[in-house]
């Protein structure tokens, strides 16, 4: 039987400037929440509007329509709600039902912030950085819940630094390019049930006398806690086309980024089984490696000014979550085997449309509409560290300019998400069986100062 670290780096992370958040808001565990007043159009023509410098994440190019120096600092707060129930959650080796109950709601509070640079070179050429949050979740169960040997705590950060590049190349046409340098640090927990591990081991016929023999009992649950860190490297492009004045279209890319994870394998074991030399040395504390791929995303965007007041905006972005099939994990330990677990995510469409209201220069409204789509499969497939499933974004945003080069945003934006179910098999034969039902709110604000 291998053995249950497999689970623990399941997932990924919900990212902040050393603050953990705790949910994913796009497909997958992709975080979107870069800058304040794309929020507001639930980030409908992000890749062709370029209001302001967090342009830099959404399409580079955009910084050639941006005037002067200008500092753009912004702050996400998210309140996600994730419940699980219960619906037959057993053994699959005794068929008795999974002690303990459904883990609370395993999201938190989260704060996640923003902070983008853009400095004018000459009239055609501007550089600009970007710190931001690309990716993201957590989940933090009750210790002693029913999915408990597959996902107690999952908190991982990563923060992405994007130095950038624009060109105008004339009137019609922008090009922007950057670099993206992520670092990435997980901390992954899980219960593991020793019973279980016995029974599925050469001990197996001594497991009564050893007082292992009963599968899922809490008496002889351990526990895994698993950390890792690492740097990885990618690019975005993009290229931005005014065919007039009133319209725009973008068309951005990031690439996929790859993750190779060193950390460490901390266990916790029941007296019964750290009695036992050949279970004490399989679960020996080690160091690990394990890779893992960020995926890459692909985004059209249109932005059409009709006249001074009304401006339509759309938006279709895909993220490539085919790179997260399957993720295999080492050990240093020469007792454990390594391990793979399989997730065949699919490749999925993010589509939105939104709409800027200006009846002033001091005043804009914003108001937009998303639909993301969940990369997960099946039930089967879903796990408890990252139960997304499909959603629909409602945002509105307001923008007020203080003065000539200062500006205040603010959006609000809630996500509908679909009841999600899952049937997933873990490492130590027990099976999670029921539905996730959730739902988040986000509040942001941001400053814009022009110099």
């Amino acid at each position: 039987m291998k053995t249950p670290i497999r689970l623990t780096l399941a997932a990924t992370a919900l990212t902040t400037f050393g603050l953990a958040a705790s949910a994913s808001h796009a497909g997958g565990f992709a975080l979107i929440e870069q800058g304040v007043k794309g929020l507001g159009n639930a980030y409908a023509g992000a890749a062709a509007s370029a209001e302001d410098a967090s342009t830099i994440f959404f399409n580079p190019a955009g910084m050639t329509l941006l005037d002067g120096h200008q500092v753009v600092a912004g702050l996400h707060i998210i309140q996600p709600s994730t419940k699980f129930t219960d619906n037959g959650s057993k053994s699959l080796i005794t068929s008795a039902n999974t002690s303990g109950g459904n883990g609370g709601d395993a999201a938190d509070l989260a704060v996640i912030p923003n902070l983008f640079l853009v400095a004018d070179i000459n009239d055609e050429v501007k550089l600009g950085l970007g710190i931001s949050v690309p990716f993201g979740l957590g989940t933090n169960y009750d210790k002693d819940w029913k999915g408990r040997y597959q996902a107690v705590e999952t908190a991982v950060e990563v923060i992405n630094i994007n130095p950038s590049l624009a060109f105008e190349v004339n009137p019609q046409w922008s090009v922007g390019l950057g670099a993206n340098i992520q670092y990435f640090k997980a901390k992954l927990t899980n219960a593991v049930d020793f019973s279980t591990v016995c029974l599925g081991s050469a001990l197996a016929p001594n497991c009564g006398a050893l007082n292992l023999s009963t599968p899922q009992t809490p008496a002889t649950d351990g526990f895994a806690d698993i950390t890792g860190t690492s740097w990885g490297f990618g690019y975005n492009l993009g290229v931005l086309f005014s065919p007039t004045e009133a319209t725009r279209v973008g068309l951005a890319y990031r690439s996929q980024v790859k993750h190779s994870l060193d950390g460490k394998a901390d266990f916790t074991l029941p007296a019964a089984a750290g009695a036992i030399s050949p279970i004490a040395a399989r679960f020996a504390d080690t160091d690990i490696t394990g890779d893992i791929d960020l995926p890459s995303t692909l985004s059209l965007s249109l932005s059409h000014q009709f006249n001074d007041t009304w401006t339509l905006l759309a938006d279709i972005t895909r993220t490539g979550w085919s790179s997260y099939d399957k993720l295999v994990i080492e050990f240093d330990n020469p007792a454990k085997d390594p391990s793979e677990e399989v997730n065949d995510w699919e490749d999925v469409n993010r589509y939105s449309i939104g709409v800027n209201f200006t009846p002033s220069q001091t005043w804009i409204y914003r108001a937009g509409i998303a639909y993301d789509e969940s990369p997960v499969p099946s039930a089967e497939l879903r796990s408890a560290r990252s139960p997304g499933s499909d959603r629909t974004w409602l945002a509105l945003g307001l923008g007020y300019q203080m003065a000539k080069n200062l500006t205040l945003d603010f959006g609000y934006a809630h996500l509908f998400a679909k009841d999600a179910e899952i049937n997933r098999e873990g490492a130590t034969k027990d099976l999670l069986k029921g539905s996730y039902e959730s739902n988040v709110d986000i509040l942001s604000g941001q400053v814009v100062w022009v110099f």
